[in-house]
This record gives C-alpha cells, sequence and structure tokens, in this order.
C-alpha cells in the first residue's frame, strides 16, 4: 500500500497520511509531485489517491499526472479520496472514471470535510474551535473507514451514479471553466516583497522572482498554497483581498 496525494495548504496531506497509517503504519505516503512518486507507485498493488476537490472536480495537476502516468495504473486497486469545504458530489468518482479507463480497479472512495483553505473569498470561514471540530469529525470519519476497509467492506462515496449527478447539476456544470485547465489569474499586489516564498511552494513552477518581485505564469493549478503562506498577503486568485489565510498547521493541533 502506498499513499498519494496533491495538498495545497495541508487538509489532504493530513487525511492521507491518517488514512493509510490507520490501515498500515509501515506505509509510505508521498506528495504528488515528488519525482520518486511515480516509481513508488510502480511497485505497489494497493493506491491510495487523495487530492481536494476544486468545484466537484478534479484539480487539473491531478487529472495531469493520472493521464501522463496512464500505463501506470493497470491493474492497480485504487482507493479515492476527495478533501472538500462545503460539497464534493462526485468527487471521487471524477478520478475513479478517469482511472478506470487506464485499467485501474476502483475499488472505493471517501469524501471527508475540511476547513475552508480558500482565503481570498469570504465563503465558509469559519472560527478556530469550529475547524478543529471539523478535523476531529473527520478523524473520526477515517478511523471508522479504516475499519471498514479492514472487513473488506469498502466505503463508495461519489462514485454512484447519483453522484455524477449532483456534481455535475450543483457545480461542475457551472464552474467548469474554472476547473478545465490551468489557471492564468493569479493576481500579486505591490505589497510583495520578493521574498520567494511563492515560488519554493508552487507545484506547478508558475511562479518566479524578477527584478525582486514575484511573477506569476498562465498554469496555476489553484492549490492556493502561495496565497496561504504569502507573509505579505500580497497574492490572491478568485478574490482581491486575503479574508484569512487557512493553513492546516493554524487550526490542526487539537
Amino acid at each position: 500500500m502506498i499513499g498519494i496525494y496533491f495538498s495545497g495548504t495541508g487538509n489532504t496531506k493530513h487525511c492521507t497520511e491518517k488514512l493509510v497509517h490507520l490501515l498500515d503504519e509501515t506505509a509510505q505516503t508521498l506528495p504528488m509531485e515528488e519525482k520518486e512518486t511515480v516509481e513508488k507507485i510502480a511497485k505497489q498493488d494497493f493506491v491510495i489517491l487523495a487530492y481536494p476537490v476544486q468545484y466537484s472536480n478534479v484539480p487539473v495537476i491531478v487529472r495531469d499526472f493520472i493521464k501522463t502516468n496512464a500505463a501506470l495504473w493497470k491493474d492497480k486497486k485504487v482507493f479515492c479520496v476527495a478533501t472538500m469545504g462545503l460539497f464534493s458530489g462526485d468527487g471521487a468518482g471524477c478520478s475513479a472514471r478517469l482511472l478506470k479507463k487506464y485499467g485501474a480497479e476502483v475499488v472505493g472512495g471517501l469524501h471527508i470535510l475540511m476547513p475552508d483553505s480558500v482565503c481570498d473569498v469570504k465563503l465558509l470561514k469559519r472560527p478556530l474551535e469550529k475547524n478543529r471540530k471539523i478535523i476531529r469529525a473527520a478523524d473520526r470519519k477515517m478511523e471508522i473507514c479504516a475499519e471498514k476497509i479492514r472487513q473488506g467492506r469498502f466505503p463508495k462515496n461519489g462514485l454512484h451514479f447519483y453522484d455524477h449527478v449532483a456534481g455535475l447539476l450543483c457545480q461542475r456544470l457551472w464552474f467548469y471553466g474554472k476547473t478545465k485547465n490551468y489557471s492564468d489569474q493569479i493576481k500579486i499586489s505591490d505589497a510583495c516583497t520578493g521574498c520567494g516564498q511563492c515560488a519554493r511552494l508552487c507545484p506547478m513552477g508558475n511562479l518566479s522572482l524578477k527584478n525582486n518581485r514575484a511573477e506569476a505564469g498562465n498554469c496555476c493549478t489553484m492549490c492556493y498554497r502561495c496565497i496561504s503562506a504569502c507573509p505579505a498577503q500580497a497574492i490572491t486568485l478568485l478574490g482581491d483581498k486575503i479574508v484569512e489565510q487557512c493553513r492546516y498547521d493554524k487550526y490542526g493541533s487539537q
């Protein structure tokens, strides 16, 4: 078994590590963008694949990873985990359909509510203790999930036809333009100090420094790492002002 995750601000990393270690304390978890990830997956029969949903869709970087390594999935057993701020629909099902296309056996899916990490809009902002309560509920859900898996009963969150319809009609159809391709909408204000934190964190290499100032390209995967970590609060994407910088390390402590 191996756990592979794409995590923007820490939510999905936490969920992957907890679920995998509940099932096998010796199993490894790796971020999707690590160079050795593909090689590690190739040696395993069972993969837990986790990512945050965006408008009931899979981040482009995750879809590209699956497609680029199409031959990797043949005959693999894959359990899809989707973290969400409110609603997922068929968040796990979106990657499941793609994985099946390349020969994977999707054994189940799990949707996990976590604190919102979109920090330049006011929607879904909650007090610290509310976020900690959400994390405790998520941890409990993973404990129950792990027990079911040990019994051979895999949850099927997001894999049913009605989940597909819900995800399509409630979000994905209306916001498809935001998730179809990488975004070129990153905005960097004059508050930027040129510290380089954003460039170091970006999984796409989409940010760089020029004349002591951050510059963005056109392949943002909307993970919010740079926005949530910028010490000057100089980066935005969906909104124009930072409301609250949301990272797991701010509210993950119990």
